[in-house]
């Protein structure tokens, strides 16, 4: 279950949608009703689909699989890069390259590119080598690709799902998931389609506090997960030590008895 009240979403604004002409109608079951111009997102909607994404995402997890979180808007790229650290996920906060998914070979190309440039960067006798401006031109792109490739550098593999802050905004990364098979969690506000994604959870995605409380959310999901697997690994573990033991311990018997037969048939002689 979700770790978050009804009221805690109403403190965070997660109920405010956009204008009411601003809507896709598709949106509509997750509209509880319309206020001065605006729509109203239903909060028992919001924590019935965050408890249904957050079960999914904590099994997905707890598989051993990891989870891309996406947010290029600018309220939302602190928190979710600050929560995809702390959980060693990757994540996409400065802008989505095309093909990040689809084209995964030649991303990893690029990242290796950047890992050989800090190396070369590091290393002061390479360092002495090379002229000024080229170093110049060397740090710059290094930058330029930390900036949009840091958060996935670990990544040797597709995700086996995203979190999506404002589908709207990430369609390119949410169409490319489809073409995958990959499955989206995503904040879905009144102007998206929920139809979209495999589970939408509505809610305001521009608020800062409501970005950050759904975010956290699923950043707890996602904790409990990896809880559950290093669980599961430790009591295969045992399970492994405790199999060896009595394997051992079947072996020494066995050893006893043909000792003892050995003896026996000594003692007769």
């Amino acid at each position: 279950m979700a770790q978050v009240s009804y009221k805690d979403l109403l403190d965070a604004g997660v109920h405010f949608g956009h204008l009411t002409r601003k809507w896709d109608p598709k949106m509509a079951p997750f509209i509880f009703m319309e206020k001065n111009g605006i729509h109203i997102i239903d909060l028992n909607k919001t924590i019935s689909c965050l408890d249904e994404a957050s079960n999914a995402i904590r099994a997905i997890v707890r598989s051993g699989r990891k989870v891309m979180f996406v947010a290029t808007k600018k309220q939302a790229q602190e928190i979710v890069s600050t929560e995809a650290e702390k959980l060693k996920m990757p994540y996409v906060t400065d802008r989505w390259l095309g093909g990040m998914l689809t084209n995964f070979a030649t991303v990893r190309k690029s990242i290796k590119k950047m890992s050989s440039i800090d190396k070369m960067l590091k290393d002061e006798t390479i360092i002495k080598q090379i002229a000024k401006r080229e170093r110049l031109m060397m740090t710059r792109e290094e930058e330029k690709l930390k900036r949009v490739l840091g958060g996935i550098t670990d990544l040797t593999r597709l995700p086996a799902a995203l979190f999506i802050v404002d589908v709207k905004r990430e369609h390119i990364a949410v169409k490319e998931a489809k073409k995958l098979g990959i499955p989206v969690f995503a904040m879905c506000d009144t102007n998206s389609n929920p139809d979209t994604v495999d589970f939408p959870i509505p809610a305001n995605d521009d608020a800062f506090k409501s970005i950050s409380i759904i975010v956290s959310a699923i950043s707890k999901a996602i904790e409990d997960g990896l809880a559950e697997r290093k669980q599961d690994k430790d009591e295969a573990k045992v399970a492994e030590e405790e199999e060896a033991k009595r394997s051992v311990d079947e072996d020494s018997q066995d050893a006893a008895k043909v000792a003892a037969k050995y003896e026996k048939e000594a003692d007769n002689d």
